[in-house]
């Protein structure tokens, strides 16, 4: 009898990312895992001692004992996880941990673990570093999506395409423009990323936000406001995060910034990815995914190759923007730190950044490897028999026959065309009100869709103009 492992067993492989297949294996995956933010508040707390250390608070070696033994493998991270069920948070059960780690290799440095601090302090600070580490792989990523991006516009500048606009037939365009939107959507995403980076700082405002717990070990003699300033500025240089203006515990800018710049990066992303789906289907064909081993590969039907890559980048589109609202309801928390709203945040804000990172890493094998089909757009130009380009039509006859009568006498030709499944053209020649109005010839030269095309290759040569930020 087959017996099933027990959930002990399973619990060394909790979170695997087996639900989740776009950030899985992903850089940053490992960046927000558990083991990272662990480490980061472990960083965040060495951090504070040697700031405190460099403000005269602690002495110099028990921040070098505290950073020392500052290391994530030297903790029990499921024992931390479970203890923090106790607490309602991991800051408490970690303090405890590395306050009995610094105590074996130095007894005296161990008075001096968390220091005037409280949990909040430390647990923004490392979600700030966090964020941070995990933007910088974000942006890098897309960088390299933005690159291959111009390199598609720019070699199809003039590659004509069917416009479309409420899934149908609009007018022509070219593969160049859509591609140059694509960039520019990218661009957009790692301006604001790099701008939210930019802006992370330190939590310093111990229990209540009034920084009381770091006064008090300053001494009597203190001045509040050199402890402020040097305290706060030495915390900031020692983790590179930001020094705020205020205790930010019930004041979550931050958080709140960094769900609108990662929802807006999905968006981006999701944009390209809905297109290369409408576009790789069968009945269209116009692009289509990087081929790989094995990838795309259907459980019943051997002769499909799913947009996987796609679908990946999509699935995270749809997902960030829902998370990025649990993190924007943390902006109306209550009182001086919250019970609930602020723990409510820590699971969106690791799923939107590990879904950002992991559809920003999957864009870049799809922008680098994106198959363009020009003989599929071509002939899909000719599927409506010139009605793709009846607005050409419309505005040439205007000033002949009159706006009113062109418009609607190219809907009518456009409806006959529709119904006899007869060229645009044809229909047009028979015509007899455009007879000494609108020659056959004439009509073959206006409704060549390549003629059509307005101002898309400036706008392409514009938009690949714009450096990247």
């Amino acid at each position: 009898m087959h017996t099933s492992p027990s959930a002990q067993t399973l619990s060394a492989h909790l979170d695997a990312g087996l639900l989740s297949p776009v950030r899985a294996g992903t850089p940053a995956e490992a960046a927000v895992g558990d083991g990272a933010w662990l480490q980061a508040m472990l960083d965040a707390e060495a951090a504070l001692a040697r700031a405190q250390a460099r403000c005269g608070t602690l002495p110099a070696r028990a921040a070098a004992d505290i950073t020392a033994a500052a290391r994530a493998d030297l903790l029990d991270l499921r024992e931390l996880a479970l203890a923090a069920r106790e607490t309602a948070n991991p800051v408490v059960g970690l303090v405890k941990a590395l306050t009995a780690v610094v105590a074996e290799r130095s007894p005296h440095s161990a008075e001096y673990v968390h220091r005037g601090s409280t949990s909040q302090d430390v647990f923004d600070t490392a979600a700030m570093l966090v964020a941070r580490r995990t933007l910088h792989l974000i942006t890098a990523d897309l960088r390299t999506v933005a690159g291959a991006l111009a390199h598609l516009a720019a070699a199809h500048r003039d590659t004509v395409m069917a416009g479309r606009t409420l899934a149908l037939h609009a007018v022509p365009t070219t593969f160049g423009l859509k591609a140059a939107g694509w960039r520019a959507l990218v661009l957009d995403a790692v301006e604001r990323l790099e701008r939210a980076a930019d802006g992370l700082p330190v939590a310093l405002g111990g229990a209540a936000g009034t920084l009381a717990g770091y006064l008090q070990y300053a001494g009597q003699d203190a001045d509040p406001a050199t402890v402020l300033h040097e305290l706060g500025t030495a915390f900031a240089d020692e983790t590179g995060l930001r020094a705020p203006v205020l205790p930010w515990h019930a004041l979550r800018t931050p958080v709140a910034d960094l769900a609108a710049a990662l929802a807006h990066t999905t968006g981006a992303l999701g944009k390209i990815a809905a297109d290369v789906l409408v576009l790789a289907r069968t009945e269209i064909g116009e692009v289509a995914e990087p081929a790989a081993a094995g990838r795309g590969a259907s459980s019943a039907m051997p002769h499909k190759r799913n947009p996987v890559l796609a679908t990946l980048i999509r699935s995270a589109a749809l997902q960030v923007p829902a998370l990025a609202t649990v993190l924007l309801h943390g902006l109306h928390t209550e009182d001086e730190r919250s019970a609930g709203v602020w723990h409510a945040e820590w699971q969106p804000l690791r799923e939107c950044l590990r879904l950002a990172g992991g559809a920003a890493h999957t864009a870049v094998e799809l922008a680098q490897g994106l198959t363009v089909h020009p003989e599929r757009m071509r002939a899909n130009l000719q599927a409506t028999g010139g009605q793709l380009v009846s607005e050409r039509v419309s505005a040439v006859l205007a000033p002949r026959i009159g706006k009113t009568a062109a418009k609607e006498l190219l809907t009518r030709a456009s409806l006959l065309a529709s119904r006899t499944g007869l060229p645009l053209a044809d229909v047009l020649g028979q015509l007899p009100q455009l007879a000494g109005v609108l020659s056959r010839e004439e009509a073959a030269v206006l409704l060549d869709p390549a003629g059509y095309t307005g101002l898309a290759g400036p706008l392409t040569d514009r938009a690949l103009a714009t450096p990247p930020p």
